[in-house]
């Protein structure tokens, strides 16, 4: 049996995909694309105030180790809050969550998505960027809403209101 090997890979700091997605910049670390779908990883830079409001993903599973800063996470099972260090895991079947950023500092965390796919959402949603650079939050009219529910869909996501989880 012949096996195929991949050589190891190392992307420099301002390699990557970078995007800005919801006024948060996310850089892609390792695609789909490279790991045949098993996975996916994303350097995100959160902004103060930033951050995804509630969504769902089935799916898949999602998780965030926080580099720098900190975020409040919130879901259907309660609010944490997440700070340099911790460590939070969304398991697949589809808990509604989403993540602020309310300090006053940027906010770091290394996301891993498993299987890969999420980041094919954000590339479609998203606005190359570089590293480090914040774009505005996009204003969310009803148009745009309506937008990004399909591109979500499509990406097996879900979106709910940004007060869903009050």
């Amino acid at each position: 049996m012949e096996t195929y090997k991949q050589s190891p890979s190392t992307l420099a700091p301002e390699q990557g995909p970078t995007i800005s997605v919801g006024g948060s910049t996310y850089r892609i670390l390792a695609s789909g694309n490279d790991t045949a779908g098993a996975y996916a990883t994303i350097d995100m830079l959160v902004p103060p105030g930033g951050g995804p409001g509630p969504h769902a993903h089935p799916d898949l599973e999602e998780t965030f180790y926080v580099v720098e800063g900190e975020v409040e996470v919130k879901s259907e099972f309660g609010t944490t809050v997440a700070a340099a260090g911790a460590f939070i895991r969304i398991p697949k079947g589809g808990v509604v969550h989403g993540f602020k950023n309310k300090t006053e500092q940027p906010a770091r965390l290394l996301c891993t998505v498993v299987p890969a796919g999420l980041e094919a959402f954000f590339l479609e949603i998203g606005q190359p960027v570089a590293f480090g650079q914040f774009l505005p939050p996009p204003v969310l009219d009803e148009t745009a809403i309506k937008r990004v529910q399909a591109l979500a869909e499509k990406h097996g996501q879900q979106v709910f209101p940004p007060n869903y989880l009050d």
